[in-house]
């Protein structure tokens, strides 16, 4: 279905979407601000989307500061494109580049992972037992994901015994696309899982079931499955309105919703599956399963004493103001990207509205003044429906709707439009973030 007030051909809108990167790194160049003059040493622990980012932007903004990246991760990795790479429809290096391939020259980089965080010295100590003093910290580690925390569960499973799981790596989404695709073949059970922490792009378990499903139907074997998604708790989303209309597409689908069931544990040689649910432990067979761990902060943050200490205390995120993504006891310190304890972000999407938020903030402080941008909660999940076919879901703290094209994209219609965004445009704007011009 096409949105009746745009109607562009096919051709049209492929020149739209290719330009649109193009449009975000050239258009930065064009209200470029004046530099400020600092000694500060600004840590970022983390070089993935948000640290990047933050990165490039500082080096333009600031003359004479030692700005140093602390990761000890060589390839970069474009996360948003590992649910295409787990439905077969990309190659696994099409996630992959070389950290340093996006760095800027100014920036140091320590090709360690973070080991301790002094809040009160101003330190950060890495692997090595370096020592890193501070007058600003970012903390942009992204998260880990807990496969201990399934039972009978661990990596080297994925690609076998009907077992998925894309969230890992691009090898393993290359995997869960071998097992996911022998399941499209076959048929049989099929359960799809979503964790009850937080995680990052709440939509990727929807997206991967949706996917699944339609390859299959194109394929003829859609009536030889069982397909159940396993929500882990009474919703389908957390926007109300976007859980509604996802409970439609699966009525339209076939798709059963099993609500508040969390999976703990595996045996894979069984192919049985056990969910905690609020009545008990449930089993259920499958013939294939995908798997979403439980996420949580890296164990430096969680280990720092600047995480929640009321909420997500299993999890650990970082205490800080939503708006401005500032610690709330340390004011040297803020938190960008999956990391950040706010109710809503954990996406590329969101990382491109917050990095300019933290930038602004640090700014104000190394200038003495009061920082004039905050965050509002923005998060964007391109919900993959079918092969070619999305829904542009974009929405705030307050789970409002914010679509970035309105009367151009509707948001929950599933349209053509929305997927070539995701297809095309998507990872070129990403680049020009990753550049700090986006």
């Amino acid at each position: 279905m096409t949105n009746p007030t745009f109607t562009p051909s096919r051709r049209g809108f492929l020149a739209l979407a290719a330009g649109a990167g193009a449009l975000a790194a050239t258009g930065a160049a064009r209200d470029a601000q004046a530099q400020t003059a600092t000694k500060a040493k600004i840590v970022i622990i983390g070089a993935g989307a948000g640290g990047t980012s933050l990165a490039n932007r500082l080096v333009r903004r600031l003359d004479g500061a030692e700005i140093t990246l602390v990761d000890p991760r060589a390839e970069h990795l474009y996360q948003p494109g590992l649910s295409l790479v787990a439905a077969g429809l990309k190659p696994a290096d099409y996630v992959l580049s070389k950290t340093t391939d996006w760095l800027p020259k100014g920036v140091t980089l320590v090709a360690e992972a973070a080991a301790a965080i002094d809040a009160e010295a101003k330190t950060v100590a890495t692997a090595s037992g370096k020592t890193l003093p501070y007058d600003f910290l970012v903390l942009a580690p992204g998260l880990v994901l807990d496969h201990d925390a399934i039972e009978g569960f661990s990596l080297d499973l994925v690609g076998q015994n009907g077992i998925g799981a894309l969230y890992a790596g691009p090898q393993y989404a290359a995997a869960t696309w071998k097992a996911a695709q022998t399941f499209t073949q076959t048929g049989g059970i099929g359960l799809f899982t979503r964790p009850a922490t937080e995680m990052k792009c709440a939509g990727a378990p929807l997206k991967h079931t949706f996917l699944i499903e339609d390859i299959a139907r194109t394929n003829g074997t859609r009536g030889k499955m069982d397909i159940t998604y396993m929500a882990n708790n009474d919703s389908l989303f957390g926007v109300p309105i976007v859980s509604e209309k996802v409970r439609m597409i699966f009525g339209d689908r076939d798709i059963a919703p099993a609500y508040s069931h969390v999976l703990s544990a595996i045996d894979p040689g069984k192919r049985t599956a056990t969910f905690q649910t609020p009545g008990g432990p449930v089993e259920r067979d499958y013939d294939y399963i995908h798997v979403i761990p439980p996420q949580r902060a890296p164990e430096v943050i969680r280990q720092s004493g600047l995480s929640w200490a009321d909420k997500w205390t299993d999890q650990g995120w970082v205490e800080c103001d939503k708006a401005s993504l500032r610690h709330l006891r340390y004011d040297t310190i803020w938190a960008l990207g999956d990391v950040a304890g706010v109710p809503k972000g954990k996406t590329a999407a969101s990382v491109k509205w917050q990095v300019p938020v933290v930038e602004d903030g640090l700014i104000a402080a190394i200038e003495g003044r009061d920082p004039v941008d905050t965050y509002n909660g923005y998060t964007s999940c391109p919900m993959i429906t079918r092969v070619g076919r999305a829904m542009l879901v974009e929405f705030d703290y307050n789970n409002n709707l914010v679509p970035s094209f309105p009367g151009v994209i509707a948001p929950l219609e599933e349209l053509w439009i929305s997927w070539l965004m995701k297809e095309v445009a998507l990872k070129a704007t990403y680049n020009a973030m990753l550049r700090g011009r986006a």
